[in-house]
C-alpha cells in the first residue's frame, strides 16, 4: 500500500487589526473571522502553485476565515471542495487578562511558545497545549484511517500545528520545535510534508518557499 502524504499548512499572513480580542464570545467570533492581508492572498496563491500541492485528493481546513481563504487556492487548482473540521481551529486563548498574568516576564512574549513549555496552562475559558494536541491528534487519526494512500492538504493555525507536532518533535532551548535535529519554522504561511506508513509517521520535512 502507498504511503499517506499529509501537507500540513499554516494559513497565510493576516491583516493587522487593533482592538481587544478573545475576552468574550463576541471577540472570539471576531478572531475567527480575521481575514488575510493583500500579501497573504498573494502568498496563498503562490503556495497553491507548488508542485507538491498538485493532484491533492482531499482538502481540509479549520472553520476560521483565514484558513479557508488560504485553502481556497489549493482547492481551485485541484478542483476539490474544502472540507471543514473545527478540530483544526486555533487553540482558544480565552481571557486575555489571565493570559497577560501568565505572560509576565516570559522570555519569548509569544503565548504559543510559552505553552510549548507549560503544556497544561490555560485560562478559565481557554485551551491548553495538551487540550489542543488531543483534538488535533483525534482529527489526524481519523483521516489516516479514512484516506490511506492519499495526498491530503490540511490548513490550520500556528499554535495548533505546534502543539500537534509535539507528538514527534522536541522543544529546544530557544523554544523551537526540532524534528531529527532540524528546526521547524512555523510562520505564516508554512508548508510541512508528513509521510505516514499506515498511522506511523516516517518522515517530516519543511518545504521552503
Amino acid at each position: 500500500m502507498k504511503n499517506t502524504i499529509i501537507y500540513l499548512i499554516r494559513h497565510a499572513e493576516t491583516t493587522q487589526e487593533n482592538g481587544i480580542r478573545n475576552t468574550n464570545e463576541d471577540s472570539q467570533m471576531i478572531n475567527e473571522k480575521e481575514i488575510l492581508s493583500v500579501q497573504g492572498e498573494e502568498q496563498s496563491k503562490k503556495l497553491s502553485e507548488y508542485t507538491e500541492l498538485n493532484n491533492i485528493d482531499i482538502i481540509w481546513s479549520s472553520s476560521y476565515t483565514r484558513a479557508k481563504a488560504t485553502a481556497k487556492y489549493i482547492a481551485n487548482n485541484n478542483k476539490q471542495p474544502i472540507n471543514i473540521d473545527s478540530n483544526l481551529n486555533e487553540r482558544k486563548l480565552g481571557n486575555l487578562k489571565e493570559l497577560g498574568e501568565f505572560m509576565k516576564d516570559k522570555k519569548t512574549r509569544d503565548p504559543s511558545q510559552e505553552q510549548l513549555l507549560d503544556r497544561k496552562f490555560k485560562t478559565s475559558d481557554g485551551e491548553s497545549a495538551e487540550d489542543t494536541r488531543e483534538r488535533m491528534t483525534k482529527f489526524f487519526d481519523r483521516i489516516l484511517k479514512e484516506y490511506k494512500g492519499k495526498k491530503i492538504a490540511v490548513v490550520s493555525h500556528g499554535g495548533s500545528i505546534k502543539f500537534f507536532l509535539l507528538n514527534w518533535c522536541k522543544v529546544n532551548q530557544d523554544v523551537r520545535l526540532v524534528y531529527n535535529n532540524t528546526i521547524l519554522d512555523i510562520t505564516s504561511p508554512c508548508l510541512l510534508k508528513m509521510t505516514f506508513k499506515e498511522n506511523k509517521l516516517i518522515n517530516l520535512e519543511q518545504i521552503k518557499q
